[in-house]
Order: C-alpha cells, then sequence, then structure tokens
C-alpha cells in the first residue's frame, strides 16, 4: 500500500531544490585583482588574496588591515543590492565564495596564510554568517562555494595564492585540512541552524583528471552524510561534465539502505577561453549553445529506471567573449549579439540544468561590462526565468485555478495510464493507485513551491513570483525514498505518476 506518503515539502526544501536564478558574489572573501583592484595596495606582487594581505600586513600593520578586510566583506551586499537582486534581477540564489582562510585562524595553520595573514580572519567566517543570514531574510539562498582550498585545486590565483600549483591532489595534509573544513561548515550549517544554506560545494575548477580527486570527494561525503545526510553537496566536474555526471548518478543511487548526501554538480560555462571558441563567430557559439549539456540526454526523467539522479548547476557563465570571435563581425552588431548569446544561455540553463550563476555581481569597474551581472540584466541579455517574475495576484489566480482544475486533472492522467497498460499488457498485474497517489504527490510539491511566497513557507519580504522545482531528478528520488517506494514490482507506477503530477501542475502554470 502507498500510506499517508512523505509530508508537505518544508522551507529548507524549497530553498535546496526549487531552480536556482542567481550570481556569484565574486571578490569579496576571495580576492582576485582584476575584480578588485582597490582591495591591493600599490606595490603588491601578484593577484592573490595573500598577495593583498601580505602587501597590506607590511604596509599598514594588523589592526588597520583587519579592519579594512572587515569592512570590505560587511559591506558586500547593502539594502540597495538585495532589493535590486530580489525584485529588478529576480534572484533566488546566490553563489558565495569562500576561502578556508574565511573560517579563521585555526583552518590556516600549516599553510601560506599561517602567522600574521591568519589574524586578519579572525571575524571573517561570523561576516560570512552575517551575509547569509541577511540574505536568507530576504529569500535568497546562498551556495557556500569553497572556492580556495589548501594548496589550491588549481593553479590559478583565486585559490588564494600565486604559486601556480593545484597542491591539493598530491598532499595528504592539505586534503585532511579541506576535509575538514567541509566538516566544519556542514556542522555549522547544521547545528547554527543557517537557513537559506542551500549547499556546500567542497571544490572550485579543480584541475582537469586531478589525481585522487574522485577518492576525495568519497571522504568529503563520508563525512556530510555523518553531519547531515540532507545537505545537498555541489562537486567540480573538473572540466570533464560526462564523468562527473557518472560518479554523481553512482552516489545518488536507488535503492539505498542508509541515508546519503545528495550531490550536485557545478560545471562552468565559458566561450572565450579556449583555441575553439576564440575561432568561431558570434552566431556560432549561440548556435553553440543550444546544444550545451548534451551530457545530460537520456540521464534525466526515469529514476528508478536509470537507479540514480543527477543535477547539474551552472555555477560560472558570462556574456564575454574573446576579441578574435568579436572581431568576425561589425562593432554595431555587438550589443544585439551580447544580448542573443546571454538569453540563449539563460534559455538553456533554465531548461536543462538545475540552476545559473552568473559570474559576477560586483567589481570596481560596474558596472561590469560583459562580466558584470548588473550591466547584463539591465541589457535584457540575463533573463530570470518567467516563473519568478510573476506578480503576486497572477500566483494567487494560478493556484486558484489549479485547485480548480486538480480533480479533473487527475482522473485524465489515471485513465491514460491504466489505459495504455490495459491495452498494451493485458493481463498482468499492475497496482495503478500507486499511479494515483504518486499524481498527488506531485501536483502537491509543485504547487507548494510555486506558492511559497504565499504561504510564508519562505521568508515575508520576498517579493513576487514562484518557484519551480529545479533539481527535479534529485527531488523524485527524494520524494520515492520518503514513500517507501524504492523497490517492489510496481513502484515505477509511482514515480511516473509523480511526475506527471508535476507536469500537470506546471501545464496550468504555462512553463
Amino acid at each position: 500500500m502507498a500510506g499517508r506518503g512523505p509530508s508537505r515539502p518544508t522551507e529548507q526544501d524549497i530553498f535546496r531544490y526549487r531552480y536556482q536564478h542567481g550570481t556569484n558574489l565574486g571578490s569579496i572573501f576571495v580576492l582576485e585583482r582584476w575584480l578588485k583592484g582597490s582591495m591591493f595596495i600599490e606595490g603588491t606582487q601578484g593577484s592573490s588574496e595573500l598577495a593583498a594581505v601580505k602587501r597590506s600586513l607590511q604596509t599598514v600593520g594588523l589592526e588597520e588591515t583587519r579592519a579594512r578586510w572587515e569592512a570590505h566583506w560587511l559591506t558586500a551586499l547593502t539594502e540597495e543590492d538585495f532589493s535590486w537582486l530580489r525584485d529588478v534581477a529576480k534572484c533566488n540564489s546566490i553563489r558565495l565564495p569562500i576561502g578556508y582562510f574565511t573560517l579563521g585562524p585555526t583552518f590556516c595553520t600549516g599553510t601560506g596564510f599561517d602567522g600574521d595573514p591568519a589574524k586578519v580572519y579572525l571575524h571573517a567566517w561570523s561576516a560570512a554568517k552575517h551575509l547569509i543570514e541577511n540574505c536568507y531574510q530576504h529569500g535568497i539562498g546562498v551556495l557556500i562555494d569553497l572556492h580556495a582550498l589548501p594548496g589550491g585545486a588549481n593553479g590559478d590565483s583565486h585559490s588564494g595564492t600565486d604559486d601556480g600549483q593545484a597542491a591539493l591532489w598530491n598532499n595528504k595534509k592539505y586534503r585532511a585540512l579541506a576535509r575538514d573544513c567541509i566538516a566544519f561548515v556542514a556542522q555549522e550549517v547544521m547545528f547554527h541552524a543557517m537557513a537559506g544554506v542551500i549547499g556546500i560545494q567542497v571544490c572550485n575548477e579543480a584541475k582537469w583528471d586531478a589525481p585522487g580527486m574522485y577518492e576525495w570527494y568519497d571522504e568529503v561525503l563520508e563525512v556530510t552524510s555523518a553531519v547531515d545526510p540532507s545537505l545537498p553537496i555541489y562537486i567540480s566536474d573538473g572540466w570533464n561534465l560526462s564523468r562527473a555526471i557518472d560518479y554523481a548518478m553512482a552516489r545518488n543511487k536507488i535503492p539505498i539502505s542508509i541515508p546519503r548526501s545528495p550531490v550536485v554538480v557545478d560545471t562552468h560555462k565559458y566561450y572565450t577561453f579556449s583555441e575553439a571558441h576564440r575561432s568561431m563567430s558570434p552566431d556560432a557559439l549561440i548556435a553553440a549553445v543550444k546544444s550545451d549539456l548534451a551530457q545530460l540526454n537520456g540521464r534525466q526523467g526515469d529514476v528508478l529506471k536509470q537507479k540514480g539522479a543527477i543535477a547539474v548547476y551552472i555555477g560560472e557563465y558570462s556574456c564575454t567573449l574573446d576579441t578574435r570571435t568579436w572581431d568576425k563581425v561589425s562593432p554595431s552588431e555587438r550589443p544585439r549579439l551580447t544580448k542573443s548569446f546571454g538569453q540563449e544561455q539563460s534559455r538553456v540553463w533554465t531548461s536543462k540544468a538545475s540552476g545559473s550563476a552568473f559570474w559576477t555581481l560586483k567589481m570596481d569597474w560596474m558596472d561590469g561590462g560583459d562580466w558584470g551581472f548588473k550591466e547584463q540584466v539591465k541589457q535584457g541579455a540575463i533573463l530570470p526565468p518567467p516563473w519568478l517574475g510573476l506578480p503576486l495576484d497572477r500566483v494567487i489566480a494560478i493556484a486558484t485555478d489549479a485547485e480548480d482544475k486538480r480533480s479533473q486533472l487527475q482522473e485524465k492522467a489515471v485513465s491514460e495510464h491504466t489505459g495504455y497498460w490495459d491495452r498494451t499488457s493485458p493481463g498482468v498485474q499492475f497496482e495503478h493507485h500507486l499511479y494515483a497517489h504518486g499524481w498527488d504527490i506531485g501536483f502537491n510539491d509543485a504547487m507548494v513551491f510555486f506558492c511559497a511566497r504565499l504561504r510564508g513557507t519562505v521568508p515575508p519580504g520576498q517579493g513576487d513570483g514562484g518557484d519551480k522545482i529545479g533539481a527535479l531528478d534529485l527531488w523524485v528520488r527524494k520524494r520515492i525514498i520518503e514513500a517507501n517506494q524504492q523497490d517492489g514490482k510496481c513502484a515505477w507506477e509511482w514515480e511516473h505518476g509523480l511526475r506527471r503530477g508535476v507536469h500537470d501542475f506546471y501545464s496550468i502554470v504555462g512553463v
């Protein structure tokens, strides 16, 4: 029997599983000179966080350096910024890059930040938590991104130093420290009620074919699953999306015997750095976006059949193209093509991914040009999903219409399902009541996500709009487990019913 089924989606469920439309808050807790040159005192050798903090310590001393860094963190987002993100850009999330040093002096021991640099970060984690809480109060979820790990997951300066090394992967001490950093953040989220945290990204832009990366991911998942198995863990694809999808599918397997952290794959989409992209015209690159994320083809849509679930998140993208690409068209065409390029990315990420975050919101040279979220929103290049822009009176009207049509839609769906299988497989024993029960759960789940801002499920003051389930396969997997429908001859009927219920609700919304 189906039983009563899963409970109503919670606020935490909605923050973590809705489609995440947002931006990165780059160069706040992990400095990059090209974005925030004002934090680099004249004479600084290098472009990393460590270079900036060391030069400041040499020039003005510890107290002034700490005060300057703390002011930078605490003024990262103003009330005007929150209002713009929520009401203009229609963001419901941000990706927040931090470093291991952000967690405080204890985590700097044995690293390049050991000693006086570590003392600058005495209150850094408190500042990060303050920002996360402010985001939550405005209805904005936060992906905590461990952007800079000890030794570096790649050799770039956004790993915190300028040594050009990706030493994390070949150093047991660094890997253990990185794992401890993630455990600390997971415990903080769990035990200090950091509402609105949508997940932890454990690694940013791991270098290609990093040795032992997936074994280290396994170690991290053991720890996070022990702390809070409900907390989504985001992994870097290491620029090999297919391999990362295979890994995540295996970790998001079903059936399961014990709860495990759900895994989301973070991939970054830039069209300006490779020789192949530089040689292409803007129109050719826009066309290429249309077929992106093809690695997901055939991997989604049936969790029980696939024996696992997958969600892919676009953690970074921009509207930037190389000068060689722009040289192929007239300068007068650039605004139109930039807008088309951004809109096509918005469309594809919304249709295929579980969320996306533009790079980036803040820089010294606001509004940021092709790298600036604010500029590209203003130009109409980056568009929010349509459901996020619905006025509340329209959300109410849709919800009312859905309630009115609910019985009719369920009856139609169940009739079509039973009719099909009775015709194609006569004499086979089915459990069509599971389909009906799953449909009811799916329709209700989609309704609860969509109407969360009306019903007080998310904090007040979030503004207009509804929410849509984004990491759908992971959500379906979660509901299958909660409904005790992981196995059984006809468990698939429950899953198919749930998916049809979600689909039928969104047919009313028009998305």
